[in-house]
């Protein structure tokens, strides 16, 4: 189980830490942030902090203790805003080497979800 744990805390650490830092120029309404979200994907510009708010609420659910339900929940919300970015940029026409690196944080979030799990069903 020491081992499910740590390999649990790397996934998990990693991929808080890349929500996190996507998030934080989303909350603050950075100008690239605001370039990219309004003027590239075509989102309103009032999305972006709302967005960021749900990234940072979500990553402190996965990290906080207990809460199970509250967990599975920000897993889900989590890997709708990482599917919804990929769709959003396929859609306006970006290549791939736009889009494709948003497999890295959603095989983190797919790591860390199993091992969640796993660690649930173990006690």
């Amino acid at each position: 189980m020491k081992k499910v744990n740590a390999i649990y805390w790397v996934f998990t650490g990693q991929f808080a830490a890349f929500m996190l830092a996507g998030s934080i120029p989303d909350v603050i309404m950075h100008p690239a942030a605001v370039e990219i979200v309004n003027k590239h994907l075509g989102y309103p510009t009032y999305f972006l902090p709302l967005l960021g708010v749900a990234k940072v609420l979500g990553v402190v659910a996965i990290l906080a203790p207990g809460l199970p339900t509250l967990k599975e929940w920000a897993y889900a919300g989590l890997t709708y805003d990482l599917v919804a970015a990929m769709y959003s940029h396929i859609s306006v026409g970006d290549p791939p080497t736009q889009w494709l690196i948003i497999f890295l944080p959603l095989l983190l979030l797919a790591g860390s979800y199993a091992l969640h799990r796993r660690r649930l069903r173990a006690g």
